[in-house]
């Protein structure tokens, strides 16, 4: 995804680069943690589109949608939505989730992009 971005015009060293990872860091790991063993694979979709927004999609074929967790100080989970909403809204973007034709869903991060452009 690194490759992809930095093709697009996002130096690897640009802060919002570090935020799209985390995001799809979070992402990708309630896909795992949160399917219960249930969704064995899921996918994580990057797109830029024509008007300039970053869309990143991460898909698992559990149905339930993510939901907020109690967070008590001493557990180290529980914050990952919380984490991926907050850097979202930083961002400008928003958070929506789908679900999909075969009964799982889909996580999506929308974006601003805006990238300076080389001389």
């Amino acid at each position: 995804m690194a490759d992809t971005l930095s093709e697009w015009g996002l130096p690897a060293d640009a802060d919002v680069a570090d935020t799209v990872r985390l995001i799809v860091s979070e992402l990708a790991t309630n896909a795992v943690q949160h399917t219960l063993g249930q969704s064995p694979t899921f996918t994580v979709d990057v797109q830029l589109d024509r008007d300039e927004r970053l869309r990143i999609g991460v898909t698992d074929s559990h149905p339930r949608f993510p939901r907020r967790l109690p967070a008590a100080v001493q557990q180290d989970n529980g914050r990952g939505m919380v984490i991926i909403r907050w850097l979202t809204a930083e961002c400008g973007g928003r958070l929506s989730i789908c679900p999909t034709a075969e009964g799982g869903k889909t996580v999506w991060i929308t974006l601003p992009w805006s990238v300076p452009v080389q001389s």
